[in-house]
């Protein structure tokens, strides 16, 4: 049954402090508001660490606001939960002399956990503070009785949270100059973060310093207790099983295999690509247009939304000798007659770049402490997160090339796949199963671009097969850790005239459809529903078979084919049925 309207009266005010990236932040914003509708609590709007003002950000945005619209997120949840934008000012009195009791929220708790835990301390003191690090703070699948919070969990992530006004624009014009040339563009998200390859031990997939700061980060996770597993680990065999991400090349190597010309427009999403553009570089030799939000857009615009900063030193401080290398120095200047040879001169003060990274890996165990510089980026990285997952959930085509982040939970890309596949169930969005891929490229690893029919058969058909297969490895795998990266059935909705079944039964919509909602609910639709018998049918209009002969299924695929020299009714043709599924035996 649905749930009732939030009550005048509540038991008191949650204050929530998250912090963690985009997706983290995303996923826990979503469930402090369950969190605040269970207990009957009026949530405070929550503070993002990652955009406080010490950070040297600027001032003009608070914290909530410098990501999400403010008024767009209580006006939305005006009612189901009651949502004020400050505590009142004796709370606040009390808030800052570290008087409130204050819970750091474990992740995925339970409902019972706040039950008796969090709730007989917000009636006592009316004012508790969670602390949420880890992204989601209550476990993604609800008993039935308390379905429809799942509901809520919908309309936070999808309805409620809007980026900031400006942020949105520019994701707009963005998306608007990728669209420019009439064709469809894919979005990839690398998924490739330091953290991410030092979790999964991936880092022998480097073979330079990136590896050994890799290694660094993992011995740095093992002493704080967020890995428990061993330092030292064999890449090639926790590739073989799928656990590392795909690296661009792969990506590249599938994508053109399933028939995806050289002029494809890819748009890299997800912020860091560990490594830098040298790793993306096989990708730009098999795609002339591969591209991101710099080079869509001018250093004005980007700057434009991060608001008035003060400006900072951009030189990072030199480390200082100690005063006892500077005794010795000049106890050495000061010295008598020596003998010859000279013994050699003191060392001079350690001094790294920790932008380059190079220094302090054999310096510490420790990771360098942040400069003003990097917290202000980290906050950066917030905003063009945002603008990627914009664009990425309205791509014609998503592919991501991991689905975990550096603690193992679902990521960046896991929450585009559950938007997408909430927003545009019949989207493709492919999810590659990467030990299957990996044993695939293993296949032709001596002759890697001058594969056979059957091989490239084999790939088309796995990519074909993982746009449903993945949607049931998720709702197994992702969704047990996050929700929002696998939102059906329960975000399932009914339409007035439900009579009548409008989807295509080769589509993922077409299970949708079937899903049974709660009794006497009746939900709105997202708008993708109205027009899916229409799209459908161009869809099935425009599919195409595999050819035997054409060039592109031949060994050398990676060929550009006559490029321009192809006429142009050929090449208008083949824009239009480039998204499109294609079937192995011959034409109809």
């Amino acid at each position: 049954m649905p749930i009732a309207g939030p009550s005048a009266q509540t038991n008191g005010y949650i204050f929530v402090r998250i912090q963690g990236g985009f997706h983290e932040i995303r996923s826990a914003i979503c469930d402090v508001v369950v969190v605040s509708r269970f207990l009957n609590a009026t949530l405070v709007v929550p503070e993002i660490q990652q955009t406080t003002s010490k950070k040297g950000i600027s001032s003009q945005f608070k914290s909530f606001a410098y990501l999400y619209n403010e008024d767009q997120f209580m006006a939305a949840l005006l009612k189901d939960v009651n949502i004020v934008k400050t505590l009142p000012k004796s709370l606040k009195s009390a808030r800052r002399n570290k008087e409130i009791p204050v819970f750091r929220v474990p992740y995925s708790a339970s409902p019972y956990y706040y039950l008796h835990n969090v709730l007989p301390v917000l009636i006592k003191h009316s004012v508790v503070e969670l602390v949420v690090s880890d992204g989601g703070c209550l476990q993604a699948i609800l008993p039935p009785q308390l379905e429809e919070y799942q509901r809520l969990r919908c309309r936070v992530a999808f309805h409620a949270l809007r980026f900031r006004q400006d942020v949105q624009e520019l994701a707009t014009n963005i998306l608007q100059r990728l669209r420019a040339p009439g064709r469809p563009f894919i979005a990839f998200d690398p998924g490739m973060t330091r953290d991410t390859l030092a979790y999964h031990g991936c880092s022998e997939l480097f073979q330079d310093v990136h590896a050994e700061l890799i290694q660094h980060r993992r011995s740095w996770m093992r002493k704080r207790g967020i890995l428990k597993g061993p330092l030292s680990v064999n890449s090639a065999k926790q590739r073989l099983k799928g656990s590392c991400p795909l690296m661009p090349e792969e990506v590249g190597i599938l994508l053109r295999a399933y028939g995806y010309s050289w002029d494809t427009i890819i748009y890299v999403s997800g912020g860091e690509v560990f490594g830098g553009q040298r790793t993306l570089i096989p990708l730009h030799g098999m795609f002339e247009n591969v591209v991101d939000r710099t080079s869509l857009s001018t250093v004005w615009e980007l700057s434009g939304i991060y608001g008035r900063e003060a400006k900072v030193d951009e030189n990072y401080p030199r480390v200082q000798p100690s005063t006892q290398v500077e005794t010795k120095r000049d106890a050495w200047k000061n010295a008598g007659p020596r003998p010859r040879p000279l013994p050699p001169p003191p060392a001079r003060p350690k001094t790294y770049n920790i932008e380059g990274w190079w220094g302090w890996v054999a310096e510490s165990d420790n990771e360098p402490e942040s400069t003003v510089v990097e917290l202000r980026t980290n906050a950066h990285k917030l905003l063009w997160e945002a603008i990627d997952y914009f664009i990425s959930v309205e791509a014609d085509v998503f592919i991501p090339g991991f689905d975990r982040d550096g603690k193992g939970h679902p990521n960046f890309a896991s929450l585009v796949m559950g938007h997408r596949l909430y927003q545009s169930a019949a989207s493709k969005t492919y999810r590659p199963d990467r030990k299957e891929v990996v044993s695939l490229l293993e296949e032709i690893r001596g002759h890697i671009y001058h594969a056979n029919h059957t091989w490239l058969t084999s790939v088309r058909r796995h990519l074909r097969s993982s746009l449903i297969d993945g949607l049931i490895e998720a709702s197994n795998k992702s969704k047990s850790s996050t929700f929002l990266s696998h939102p059906v059935p329960e975000c399932a909705c009914l339409r007035p005239d439900s009579g009548e079944t409008s989807f295509n039964a080769s589509s993922p919509s077409a299970a949708l459809s079937q899903v049974p909602t709660a009794p006497g609910v009746l939900h709105r639709c997202p708008a993708w529903m109205d027009g899916e018998k229409s799209s459908s049918s161009k869809e099935k209009e425009n599919e195409e078979d595999i050819d035997e002969n054409d060039p592109s299924s031949s060994g050398l695929f990676f060929l550009h084919n006559g490029s321009h020299d192809v006429g142009g009714e050929d090449i208008n043709l083949k824009e239009e049925s480039q998204f499109e599924d294609q079937e192995e035996d011959g034409g109809d």
